[in-house]
């Protein structure tokens, strides 16, 4: 199940094509899908992105959806996936990070967003956006 409130009520396809035309921003296309399995064939993309989402998926395991974000992943394609990656949500990161490595994947890394790089931990409590953390890395 995912959780859509009123505080995504104004984000739209429409809006984004705007936001991206304003950018000068050309080589994008938005589409709507379902993160638990993505509509696109294995090493489709040269990067992939997700910033807080998958917080919002219930009852499905974190880390299989971040397997199926790197499906998608092209071989020497870089990621970027910014969450609420704590232990009670995510499971053992560094577990992970350590199983991705052993797989080839390259200069993977967790980064907590909440020490001052991008927020306060004042303000990642503030915003309850506690355990906040970056995984990056290259495929």
């Amino acid at each position: 199940m995912v959780r859509w409130a009123a505080e995504y009520a104004s984000i739209n396809k429409e809006l984004c094509e705007k936001n991206a035309e304003a950018e000068g921003i050309r080589n994008v296309s938005f589409q709507k899908g379902d993160a638990c399995k993505l509509d696109f064939p294995d090493e489709s993309f040269d990067a992939v992105t997700s910033n807080y989402v998958y917080h919002n998926i219930t009852g499905k395991n974190k880390q299989a959806l971040l397997r199926e974000t790197l499906r998608v992943l092209k071989k020497g394609g870089t990621f970027a996936i910014h969450d609420l990656m704590e232990p009670s949500r995510y499971g053992d990161m560094e577990k992970f990070v350590a199983e991705l490595k052993a797989e080839g994947y390259e200069d993977v890394r967790l980064i907590k967003t909440t020490n001052g790089m991008f927020m306060s931990p004042g303000e990642s409590k503030l915003m309850m956006l506690a355990g906040s953390t970056l995984l990056a890395g290259r495929k």
